[in-house]
């Protein structure tokens, strides 16, 4: 069952315009770009877990993948779907699910996503299932793109948005860095998410890898771009956006940089047993 604080944070209906943001949006740019460079050519299956309103799976639907949408929020599935309706290329699917518990097949799908289930299991235990679920899904060929946020990046954000002195800012810097744990601390923190879990770059890794998974990459999605205070700017002007995107493309990879960034890519395959490696 999905935490209740979560379930009332996306019913406030902001996800669906989030990424439209023009600085939040380098996380959608930065995840195309590894997607599109990665991902098996259409029209494979994609199965879009977590996908919430559907911004990354119509996108793929339109570039002629089969895309099937499940996440745990009724008003998510509602605004994928009349999306969806209104689309020239649309989903396959779009359903109510829990990535801990999918309803599809065994290897039923040439790619799983889980840009954001692993964001809001703040267990262990809840994450594995998870990346056990996607395995079990996957094709002996197909591969996972799993997305984790950085528990290093939030002392940075608070800083450039000047709210470290606010009361209970010092605690949750402390306690994202020590455990990876989030709460949210109260109405002066609205803007800074639900309760979810924040992950050290090479435990997101490990993770996949434990679940029997074969780690093919590990990569920074916005690196240190969104603390540029012309970011939005640069985002807007198609010009500067491609060198936004391939500056951080060229430092995708470099350790120092992951834990830098707000959130980290994991591209993983489904390795036969007994042959799971980083």
């Amino acid at each position: 069952m999905i935490d209740t604080d979560i379930i009332d944070f996306y019913n406030r209906g902001l996800e669906q315009e989030r990424l439209k943001d023009a600085r939040r949006s380098i996380e959608y740019h930065r995840t195309m770009d590894v997607l599109q460079r990665f991902l098996p050519p259409p029209p494979a299956t994609i199965l879009d877990v977590g996908g919430g309103p559907g911004l990354y799976a119509l996108t793929l639907a339109a570039l002629g993948y089969q895309v099937h949408l499940i996440d745990p929020v009724p008003l998510h599935v509602e605004q994928a779907q009349a999306s969806s309706d209104l689309a020239e290329h649309r989903l396959a699917s779009a359903r109510l699910g829990d990535a801990r518990d999918l309803s599809q097949a065994d290897a039923s799908a040439d790619a799983v996503l889980l840009l954001g289930p692993l964001y809001h299991l703040t267990t262990v235990a809840d994450r594995h299932q998870a990346w056990s679920e996607a395995r079990r899904v996957l094709r002996p060929d197909g591969m996972v793109v799993a997305a984790g946020a950085s528990r290093y990046y939030t002392i940075w954000e608070m800083l450039s948005k000047g709210i470290l002195n606010v009361p209970g800012a010092e605690e949750t810097v402390q306690q994202h860095i020590a455990t990876g744990q989030h709460r949210n601390p109260g109405r002066d923190f609205e803007r800074l998410w639900t309760t979810a879990y924040f992950h050290d770059p090479h435990e997101l890794a490990s993770e996949a890898v434990a679940a029997g998974l074969a780690v093919r990459a590990l990569f920074a999605v916005e690196g240190p771009a969104k603390l540029l205070p012309d970011l939005a700017d640069r985002m807007r002007d198609s010009v500067s956006r491609e060198q936004v995107v391939a500056a951080i493309r060229r430092l995708e990879s470099e350790p120092s940089v992951l834990g830098l960034s707000s959130h980290i890519l994991v591209i993983a395959d489904k390795a036969p047993a007994g042959k799971e490696e980083r």
